[in-house]
């Protein structure tokens, strides 16, 4: 059970810290079943209560199948509390990104329902590298290449130091039935692509551990996101965060985040913005000679007016 214990360590601490529930996204997956698996193990020696929320996004003629088999297959781990929640997907800017939200959207509720000490997602070392390439190739700066974090809010992701050839070996370990989800060979995806040809290529060129190095970059560069963030969170609070003369004196990597900020506020989706988006922006500050109003995801319209950053909201 050599699988199981690295995970049950890796979500150990977090079991020991919570004071009373867990919830947790499985999607039949081996990744979320391993987690489950090694989760219910921990939760038993301590007592804490398991909810495991089980998303059918509808996207598959046999999703409802697949719910209620990783259903059946989590009562059978020793699971009490199983819930399958059906969302709809609308469709907005692509169908992994509609998916991730209406997914989100539904653990949230959940969240505010059952008032967890935290939310586990089963993410891992593969995923947080796969996240790091797609970043890179959008261009969208050091909080994109920096992937997923451990913690956000009640979101924890225990497992973005582990493997999948873990959580595969781990499911095998505890004879688990894990599902494949077709998708996840189906090339017209990005991430698929990057998963299935861009990195087994940069392992063969490059060598192993390709995946390990992303992941470490990711870290590092989180940290690195992160006091930036706090310094443009900062400014934003301060007096007339939006006028361009106060705006110009930052140094432009403090003043990117601030925009970005700025719009991701005014309702943009989360992670919707490149340096594509936000170079126009910025040119109303740097490089201004009567430009007019810009368009970004989200409905949000920024122009310059009277000497500041105006119209920064969601345009029904």
């Amino acid at each position: 059970m050599k699988a199981t214990l690295v995970i049950r360590q890796a979500v150990r601490p977090w079991v020991e810290r919570a004071d009373a529930r867990i919830l947790m996204g499985v999607s039949g997956g081996a990744d979320s079943m391993a987690l489950a698996a090694a989760t219910f193990l921990e939760a038993k020696r301590t007592g804490v209560d398991l909810v495991a929320i089980i998303i059918d996004h509808q996207l598959q003629s046999s999703s409802a199948i697949v719910a209620e088999r990783t259903r059946n297959e989590l009562l059978r781990v020793g699971f009490k509390n199983v819930e399958i929640v059906t969302v709809h997907v609308d469709l907005v800017d692509g169908m992994e990104a509609s998916a991730r939200r209406a997914r989100y959207q539904a653990f949230d509720l959940a969240i505010s329902q059952h008032d967890p000490d935290y939310f586990f997602l089963a993410h891992t070392k593969n995923d947080q590298a796969e996240s790091v390439l797609l970043g890179l190739a959008r261009g969208s700066g050091t909080r994109s290449l920096s992937g997923m974090a451990e913690l956000n809010g009640r979101y924890v992701r225990p497992l973005l130091d582990i493997d999948r050839a873990t959580t595969e070996a781990a499911c095998t370990e505890n004879g688990l039935s894990p599902w494949v989800d077709p998708q996840n060979s189906d090339l017209h995806y990005a991430r698929v692509r990057v998963r299935n040809e861009v990195l087994p290529v940069l392992e063969a060129n490059l060598g192993p551990g390709i995946s390990d190095a992303l992941a470490r970059s990711a870290k590092i560069l989180r940290e690195d996101a992160d006091a930036l963030d706090l310094l443009a969170t900062q400014f934003l609070a301060g007096e007339d965060p939006l006028g361009v003369e106060n705006l110009a004196k930052l140094p432009k990597a403090i003043r990117i985040r601030a925009l970005r900020l700025a719009i991701y506020a005014a309702g943009a989706p989360e992670g919707s913005l490149s340096a594509e988006h936000l170079a126009p922006v910025e040119s109303l500050i740097t490089d201004w000679h009567g430009q007019g109003e810009i368009s970004l995801p989200g409905g949000v319209k920024v122009a310059r007016i009277s000497g500041r950053l105006s119209l920064l909201q969601q345009i029904s």
